[in-house]
């Protein structure tokens, strides 16, 4: 089987070209529409506008743009024609995203895009729109999402060393995914060329046919045709990202190679999903992905421990991922509670690329690549994995079971309740309800890995006896406070 890596230098060019590959190119940062400087060029400016500000100069920059959400249209504008730097803070788009969302034009999924969240709010022109130069307003506060959006990703995405690129495959069987691949993310360049939607679908043929059909992107639900106008119009730093769990159902699709006019099918390696035995029961597990450059999903890993895979049928996606155990800290910059139930970084894509990429590269086990149009990656079960789209982009992805993973599901589903989600309201119990379907079906599998989680929890059970001295000997080592005897009735203090 031949293997290639994604990502790295071709041999072939020798060290000249390589060099001349590597070259660092300038992705110099455009100023600021109204002049807005970083925090620091205020210790060498003649004026600070914060000085006009009256008692709003009090609060830092952070506290007055939470004090703003609070604020209605009509005072925010109130607020923003009383000196530059309220002025500045004021236009803040993600006060008016935040206003829009909530609004009922937005939640009538159609309505005319004007190119930033406060124009469409405010029914706003082009010409109609203000640009009041504010030179002497420092704050990074203000600044940095303006940083964000505009710093290029490829420096990044690009000249991925060769020890961390993701291996690329033209195809794999079943059998060699299970013996072989299912712990291991890779790419495969040819199942997806096949299918029906990769040879027909593109942007201007969704909207012909799709173009009143509401699809949900994060909060909201627009028409199709409403998105693309946002998608091809947006400076966000944050992009909205359409993840449409209905969109088999919306779009009359088929799926499976053997209907008669199929629109697409899974291919062979990811064909064993032990949650089909739910039928209806089974938590959501396919979406239509679509997004502009630089839309994506920060680090998350994969509902209810499942694996997937991601197809990319128009595009390209920069993809870089952790493997996860109890013994590995999460990735740089990602911060998890003791459960794992909530998972905490920065607030944007380019922000953890600024921030953390560099350490990320450096650090064992972090594999990166980029999926290319026409090609699907695979998400093992439990692996951290941070994606963005390089270009405006069309997948489709699917959460599945391999039998490799089913012990990790089981348990999840039976240690972690409260992060189970999916599921429709009336499945109360997933874990018992996918161990009655199990037995009913497979139940020697089942079997099996009921086995290997008891014998995981007894490992567990004796690695904790080991640590606090508790033999089961009754050897009088048994873990104590050391507040005095057993049969000591001193107070602990």
């Amino acid at each position: 089987m031949d293997i290639q890596l994604s990502g790295g230098v071709p041999e072939s060019l020798g060290p000249a070209g390589a060099e001349e590959l590597l070259a660092e190119s300038p992705h110099s940062v455009p100023h600021h529409p109204l002049g807005i400087k970083p925090s620091g060029n205020k210790y060498t400016a003649s004026l600070n506008s914060k000085g006009f500000a009256g008692h709003f100069q009090l609060f830092p920059d952070e506290i007055l743009a939470l004090f703003l959400e609070y604020l209605d249209s009509c005072s925010l504008r109130s607020l923003g024609s009383t000196c530059k730097f309220l002025y500045a803070f004021s236009r803040s788009d993600d006060l008016w995203k935040a206003l829009f969302i909530e609004s009922s034009e937005s939640k009538s999924g159609s309505f005319s895009w004007r190119g930033t969240w406060r124009s469409t709010y405010l029914g706003l022109k082009e010409d109609q729109v203000s640009r009041v130069k504010c030179g002497y307003v420092f704050s990074d506060v203000l600044y940095r999402p303006f940083l964000c959006t505009h710093t290029s990703l490829e420096p990044y995405t690009t000249k991925i060393p060769r020890e961390n690129a993701i291996a690329r495959l033209e195809d794999l069987s079943l059998d060699e995914f299970s013996h072989n691949w299912c712990d291991k993310p890779f790419i495969l360049t040819n199942p997806v060329r096949e299918w029906p939607v990769y040879k027909s679908w593109d942007t201007e043929a969704l909207l012909h046919q799709y173009g009143d059909v509401k699809f949900r992107a994060e909060a909201v639900d627009w028409a199709l045709q409403t998105y693309v106008d946002y998608m091809s119009n947006s400076s966000d730093e944050s992009p909205l990202y359409l993840f449409d769990r209905g969109f088999v159902d919306k779009m009359e699709l088929s799926v499976g190679k053997h209907e008669q006019f199929p629109s697409y099918w899974i291919p062979e390696c990811f064909g064993e999903d032990l949650f089909k035995v739910l039928g209806e029961d089974r938590p959501d597990d396919k979406w239509l992905i679509v997004g502009p450059a630089r839309s994506g999903s920060t680090f998350h890993k994969d509902p209810n421990a499942t694996s997937a895979w991601n197809a990319v049928l128009r595009g390209s996606k920069y993809w870089i991922m952790f493997p996860s155990s109890a013994s590995t800290p999460p990735p740089p910059g990602v911060y998890v509670s003791e459960d794992q139930s909530e998972v905490t970084s920065p607030l944007s894509i380019a922000e953890w690329l600024l921030g953390f990429h560099a350490e990320a590269r450096k650090t064992p086990g972090c594999v990166e690549g980029v999926c290319n149009e026409g090609e699907v990656l695979h998400v093992p079960s439990g692996w951290w994995h941070l994606v963005v789209n390089l270009e405006a982009s069309i997948a489709i992805t699917q959460n599945f079971v391999p039998r490799s993973h089913l012990t990790g599901v089981l348990s999840f589903l039976k240690e972690k309740p409260d992060q189970v989600s999916g599921f429709k309201k009336h499945v109360i119990d997933a874990y018992g309800t996918f161990v009655e379907r199990m037995e009913n079906e497979y139940p020697a599998l089942l079997k099996q890995a009921i086995t290997d989680l008891e014998n995981k929890a007894e490992g567990k059970k004796r690695k904790w006896d080991a640590a606090v001295g508790n033999t089961g000997e009754g050897s009088g080592n048994e873990f104590s406070f050391g507040f005095g005897g057993d049969d000591s009735d001193e107070e602990i203090p």
